[in-house]
């Protein structure tokens, strides 16, 4: 079993930056791969960024070369820095893990609102 907590939502204006947390306990060794989600309202979820355990990253077109995915593994923590941040960032942003049992895990979600 794994838990998942995510921290550091709030609100931001335009261009300004965050960076969200995704704190991992239990059985954190199981752990494949994590990644970002978020949900804005009336739309569905959708993957924003991901890393596997070799540390191979992705990420959506719609945050290239403005968000950064990153872990540590001694503090079994996952990071998302945001940049640049746009009023269309605005969602709920949940942390994901996929085990190696493929089971999935999810967070309770963060909230990220960027003003214009």
């Amino acid at each position: 079993q794994v838990q998942l907590v995510e921290s550091g939502g709030g609100l931001v204006q335009a261009g300004g930056s965050l960076r969200v947390s995704c704190a991992a306990s239990g059985s954190t060794a199981s752990i494949n791969a994590m990644g970002w989600y978020r949900q804005a309202p009336g739309k569905q979820r959708e993957l924003v960024a991901s890393i596997t355990s070799g540390g191979s990253t992705k990420y959506a077109d719609s945050v290239k070369g403005r968000f950064s995915i990153s872990g540590d593994n001694a503090k079994n923590t996952m990071y998302l820095q945001m940049n640049s941040l746009k009023p269309e960032d605005t969602a709920v942003y949940y942390c994901n893990a996929k085990s190696r049992y493929y089971e999935n895990y999810w967070g309770q979600g963060t909230q990220v609102t960027v003003s214009s």
